[in-house]
């Protein structure tokens, strides 16, 4: 009886020793998997709010015209353009 318990235990041991690679392995890429899902989300919603924002500069002719006067300096005619920039503190 003590001799079957004895080979039972090494039985286990031995198997034991064979897959914890193999879960902790599996451990990590579960881990791994959950963080890309995570990933993809925020890009599905960030690419969203990029389709919206492309969408509104085709269809809306104010967010256009704010987009080019803000970022390309874009002026109707008779109008002057000031840009200000920050003076630089030399010590």
């Amino acid at each position: 009886m003590l001799k079957r318990a004895y080979w039972l235990f090494i039985f286990a041991v031995l198997i034991f020793v064979i897959f914890l690679p193999g879960y902790t392995k599996l451990q990590d890429l579960k881990q791994k998997n959950l963080e890309f899902e995570e990933r993809i989300e925020q890009l599905k919603q960030e690419n969203l709010a990029l389709e919206k924002r492309v969408e509104r500069l085709q269809k809306d002719p104010l967010t256009l015209e704010k987009v080019a006067r803000e970022k390309m300096g874009v002026a109707r005619k008779g109008e002057v353009v000031y840009k200000i920039n920050p003076i630089e503190n030399k010590r």
